[in-house]
């Protein structure tokens, strides 16, 4: 991302559960309640995940709050919303699951401009033993940090 962008909302899980291979930015489709609880903070990415249905991307399981102020017009907060890529890239991408077995998961959400758009991550799937060894890997560095910050005293 560059200047001009305000993270919203990040999908932590996402990091710990699968290892990131590529990222993608994609636009959203949203209605106007959606993007008002947006900017209130009422997003959630933790189960979220795409998938290509009839040429189109659609992202699953995001959780938007539904809009205090909005009545009539608010919408589900778990509906299926579209993703603005263009065709080639929506046929690149799903090439790349259905052979692979790879997986489209949001990574983030984040303002760009007054557009929102959403980081999109063609991740592989992390093993128990990888994740172990990436928790053994943050702990090793931390005691070094730990110790040079001592040292420096």
């Amino acid at each position: 991302m560059g200047e001009n962008t305000k993270t919203i909302a990040t999908n932590k899980n996402a990091f710990h559960e699968y290892f990131v291979i590529e990222s993608i930015e994609a636009g959203i489709e949203l209605t106007g309640t959606e993007i008002k609880s947006i900017r209130q903070g009422g997003v959630n990415l933790k189960d979220s995940w795409c998938s290509v249905d009839n040429g189109q991307m659609l992202i699953k399981q995001m959780h938007i709050s539904p809009y205090e102020h909005g009545n009539i017009f608010n919408k589900d907060p778990l509906r299926v919303r579209r993703l603005l890529l263009h065709k080639k890239e929506i046929m690149r991408l799903f090439g790349l699951v259905k052979q692979q077995g790879l997986a489209l998961v949001p990574l983030s959400l984040y303002f760009k401009g007054s557009l929102v758009k959403v980081q999109l991550g063609l991740c592989k799937g992390k093993k128990l033993y990888d994740k172990r060894a990436v928790a053994a890997e943050k702990a090793a560095n931390r005691d070094i940090a730990r110790a040079l910050k001592e040292q420096n005293r």
